[in-house]
């Protein structure tokens, strides 16, 4: 019990548990079951978005461009569907992106050192101009019906597939980060990388496959947001890794790298995802929705950042007096 509540996802949950209850004590509709799972539902596409940018950011490194992959993705899918192609091969062709951005953004960054803030914001402005070069600027439309009601298609509870199957790829992702010796790696590198590669550890590779990862997390997204969409535009996209990168930082993440689950940055999707329609059930407009996600990360990251500062002060004192001590002791 000790162990789970001192877990950074444990106050995540906690988190999202009284943010549940709050509101429902302003609108008593918002405890009704439909209500909690759409939150839920209407989650999925930042769930996969948070998990992928988990690995990048458990790194220590950052990625920018997810938005810019998701859109681009959904569009290539989306007009090969509309063309006729079938939903497996505008899948891979999806993935497929994901991927190659993913080992362009991990090869600047690991191999040519590049910081990865300026290289990835680089990487999502060519991808950007890629979707308007390959939609002409118009929108993808007239998607096949078949394809937009699968993201309607529910379980139990009304807790849709594609919700669930999200919670099964994090699931699974976050016990091979916590019980597999490789998954491990993904830790080890963000909490020390010159370390890590001492004792054996591939901190280059495991970078590279951490975007490639995120890449492909992004692309999953741009499907599933087609589907829920029903048509992409130009912008589709656009501002999403701002709330991925909040929902990890929500979710227990450190943007210092090291620190941190799949499980927590899901839990922090549900959060940031849940802003809009917790907006209207308070009566406020969702146009406040961005300015809020902008507020929450500020705050979030400036209370982390004192803390390990305290924390890391308060070492140097605690070795420094030790230090003292034992100076003390020769002396005598």
């Amino acid at each position: 019990m000790k162990k789970i509540w001192k877990a950074r996802e444990f106050s995540s949950f906690l988190f999202l548990a009284g943010l549940i209850f709050m509101v429902g004590l302003v609108n008593r509709s918002f405890w009704q079951p439909a209500a909690i799972l759409n939150c839920f539902n209407d989650s999925v596409v930042f769930t996969l978005l948070a998990a992928g940018i988990a690995f990048v950011i458990l790194t220590g490194e950052i990625d920018v461009s997810i938005g810019a992959v998701l859109g681009l993705s959904a569009a290539v899918g989306a007009a090969l569907l509309r063309d006729g192609h079938g939903v497996v091969t505008a899948f891979l062709a999806a993935i497929a992106i994901g991927i190659l951005t993913g080992l362009v953004n991990g090869i600047g960054v690991a191999l040519f050192n590049i910081p990865s803030l300026i290289f990835t914001l680089g990487v999502n402005g060519v991808v950007r101009g890629m979707i308007y070069v390959y939609t002409k600027g118009a929108w993808v439309e007239n998607l096949p019906a078949g394809f937009t009601r699968m993201s309607n298609r529910t379980l139990a509870g009304n807790l849709t597939v594609f919700y669930a199957l999200a919670v099964i790829v994090v699931i699974l992702g976050h016990l091979i980060l916590t019980r597999t010796k490789k998954g491990k790696y993904f830790i080890a590198v963000g909490d020390n990388a010159a370390g890590a590669t001492l004792v054996g550890i591939p901190a280059d590779k495991t970078k590279i496959m951490a975007y490639v990862l995120c890449g492909v997390f992004a692309s999953a997204a741009g499907m599933i947001y087609a589907s829920r969409i029903g048509f992409i535009t130009p912008t589709a996209g656009n501002g999403y890794e701002m709330k991925a990168i909040a929902a990890c930082v929500l979710g227990g993440l450190s943007l210092n790298g090291g620190i941190g689950s799949l499980a927590g940055a899901s839990i922090g999707a549900v959060i940031m995802s849940s802003i809009s329609r917790i907006l209207v059930f308070l009566g406020f407009s969702s146009d406040y929705d961005n300015t809020i996600t902008g507020v929450m990360l500020l705050t979030i990251v400036v209370i982390n950042t004192v803390a390990q500062n305290r924390a890391a002060a308060k070492n140097r004192h605690q070795i420094l007096s030790a230090r003292t001590a034992e100076k003390g002791g020769e002396k005598r």
